[in-house]
């Protein structure tokens, strides 16, 4: 099944009339994938994705939603059978990008605080509103926030992050401390919507107003827990006086729809804000550590920033001794300083170099940053046609040696390091973070390879220890996934 040709299809049908271009979106924390189709004027978002019961899920909640006039992207076409459907195309802006953009000297502008006020205005109604007639029975994997789905968040937390990040602890007396901290979170009232993944990225500007995306995983729970989600979005990195009036404009929104006692309100924020935060410690943790990813590595000090000020300025109305020694520790954990602080933009500037076949498509950027460069190495001559290279990548002394011997591989970097290091130079002066780098052949395995190591060399030469450099070859690693 091609999922371009099923995308094309779907939009004729819609449209009538045929694409003229299709691009492939950045991708997120999922593994779906996203296009946008245009012809004739005419533009829409294409989703790819495998798993039926998440589409199931994301399509009910959108007609839902729509049917309340609830500000969500109109459903334009869906093929299930093909695990394809299009949207309305709400552009490129979410609340993060807006944010980013509009952020100067890592001040919170004015007109991020309207914004996000905006937002918070419109989060009742989804929670309260958008309930009512909601059909549950789609909710993938769980149809609430339960005691299943706290203990699977904070066993990701476990497993994902303190074990990778090889922070101590005590199995026995974590476990322990999980089961009381569920308990406690589930005696607040949980009959709401769920957004489940409620922030920056997940919010499109749109005519100057908010659409609500991504909702998939949504289910029954706790109204706290989407407003700490926002609040606590580690890499927005909201300053905690902007939190506060954001979480009382909040609070007199919700009052229309419901008696809202705060005190106990902000009790529960805080403890569901926690778990927020450790679910999402464990998504950095596997993207991370076990995916290699290093731009989610890159929002740990922010999380951890976010993780200190609940800890000093909050007391849970329950015991949870280890639990918080453990989340104690990490702010002075050997293993997580290396990734720095890099919250006043004091940390180092980020290339990321890949490697990569073009029959998989070129690497989309995961960073939001957009631009950077994709070079094609394939003019180059190939060691993969002679069979004593065959089962060899570019980091082999046998391919290196080749391609150093016969073929311009070395000019060929260096052509494209002055492309490189012009944009470098250019992005320090602005206060960019990231530049992506991409290297391509046809089966990225050896001339890919190479010409992204020699290039994170290079740099490194050049620019030492004043930037960070990451290379990732795509397909080796897909490979040792299995892929």
């Amino acid at each position: 099944m091609d999922k371009t040709k099923s995308l094309v299809s779907i939009f004729k049908k819609h449209f009538g009339c045929d694409v003229e271009k299709i691009s492939a979106l950045p991708g997120s924390g999922s593994y779906r994938e996203y296009y946008r189709l245009r012809g004739q004027g005419k533009t829409a978002i294409g989703v790819y994705n495998y798993d039926r019961k998440e589409n199931d899920a994301f399509l009910s909640f959108t007609k839902h939603f729509l049917s309340k006039k609830l500000l969500v992207p109109e459903v334009y076409e869906e093929n299930l059978d093909e695990n394809v459907y299009l949207l309305e195309d709400l552009g490129d802006t979410s609340l993060f990008s807006f944010l980013n953009d509009h952020r100067d000297n890592q001040d919170f502008p004015p007109s991020a605080v309207d914004l996000y006020k905006s937002v918070l205005e419109k989060l009742p109604a989804f929670q309260i509103k958008g309930d009512n007639g909601l059909n549950y029975s789609v909710c993938y994997p769980r149809d609430s926030f339960d005691k299943q789905s706290m203990m699977w968040d904070l066993n990701y937390f476990k497993y994902y992050f303190l074990k990778l990040a090889k922070v101590p602890f005590d199995e026995q007396e974590l476990e322990n401390d999980f089961e009381t901290f569920s308990d406690w979170l589930l005696s607040e009232e949980s009959d709401f919507f769920l957004y489940r993944d409620f922030q920056s990225r997940n919010i499109m500007i749109h005519n100057g107003e908010p659409y609500f995306i991504d909702y998939q995983g949504g289910r029954k729970g706790a109204l706290q827990y989407d407003v700490a989600s926002l609040l606590f979005d580690a890499k927005a990195d909201i300053p905690p006086s902007v939190r506060e009036e954001l979480l009382d404009h909040y609070l007199q929104r919700l009052s229309v729809y419901k008696t809202v006692d705060e005190k106990k309100f902000k009790e529960f924020y805080t403890g569901f804000a926690l778990i927020r935060l450790m679910q999402a410690m464990g998504a950095f943790g596997f993207r991370g550590f076990y995916e290699k990813k290093p731009h989610f590595l890159a929002s740990i000090p922010y999380a951890i920033t976010n993780l200190t000020y609940i800890l000093d300025h909050s007391q849970l109305p329950v015991k949870l001794p280890h639990l918080i020694h453990v989340l104690s520790s990490l702010e002075n954990s050997p293993e997580l300083k290396q990734f720095g602080d890099t919250r006043k933009h004091n940390g180092k500037f980020v290339v990321e170099i890949n490697s990569f076949s073009y029959r998989r498509g070129i690497p989309v950027d995961q960073s939001e940053n957009g631009g950077g460069f994709v070079f094609d190495c394939r003019a180059i001559h190939n060691p993969g046609r002679y069979q004593e290279y065959k089962d060899l990548t570019g980091s082999d002394e046998a391919v290196i040696s080749f391609l150093q011997s016969n073929s311009q591989a070395d000019q060929f970097v260096q052509n494209t390091l002055a492309l490189v290091r012009q944009s470098i130079d250019v992005y320090l002066e602005r206060n960019f973070t990231n530049l992506m780098v991409n290297f391509g052949c046809t089966g990225g395995q050896h001339r890919s390879v190479y010409c992204a190591n020699r290039m994170r060399s290079l740099l490194d030469e050049e620019f030492g220890n004043s930037i960070d450099v990451f290379v990732h070859h795509r397909e080796q690693e897909l490979k040792e996934l299995g892929l």
